[in-house]
């Protein structure tokens, strides 16, 4: 018999500032270990950032985007918005941008058919977390409170790059 499928939690921290929006983690989001059953997700990643210096007077918003089967792991992805009060790389030296070019690199999602899961690269689990928080501002008070200023800006500008992700149709084989 099979053993469960495991439950992680992923933290894509990014932050904001006049230049962009940088991902504070360097080139991956932030995995916790396997969930305990006396636990969730939510305070796996409380505990994950805490263990990278990030207390909760920094963290503006916490949002689980997606979930993802990835090889033995069932993976919950949470967008986590850091606060930044100045240059994001002077508080972070490890932060690196993301940026409309670059989804413009990593082209779209291969497509799938509507009944099948996708099979997405971390990068586009990040550019969908990113066009969440950007659906969410338009949606959701709260979120429209927290994400303000420079961050209504720059995912005003990653809208266009991240709105054509699955525009091709699935062709089946």
């Amino acid at each position: 018999m099979a053993e469960n499928m495991p439950v992680i939690g992923e933290a894509w921290p990014v932050a904001a500032d006049e230049a962009g929006i940088w991902l504070v983690s360097g080139d991956r989001a932030w995995r916790t270990m396997p969930v305990p059953s006396d636990s969730g997700p939510h305070f796996e990643i409380e505990l994950e950032l805490f263990a990278h210096g990030i207390g909760r007077d920094t963290v503006t918003m916490m949002h689980s985007t997606s979930w993802r089967a990835d090889g033995p792991l069932l993976i919950v992805t949470y967008m986590v918005v850091l606060r930044a009060d100045d240059y994001v790389r002077s508080m972070w030296r490890d932060a690196r941008p993301v940026t409309v070019a670059a989804a413009d690199t990593v082209g779209p999602a291969r497509p799938h058919a509507a009944a099948d899961a996708p099979e997405p690269s971390e990068w586009h689990v990040l550019m969908h977390g990113l066009r969440h928080l950007n659906f969410l501002i338009t949606t959701d008070a709260t979120t429209r409170r927290a994400l303000g200023g420079w961050w209504r800006r720059h995912l005003a500008a990653l809208e266009p790059a991240l709105a054509v992700m699955y525009n091709d149709p699935h062709q089946a084989a």
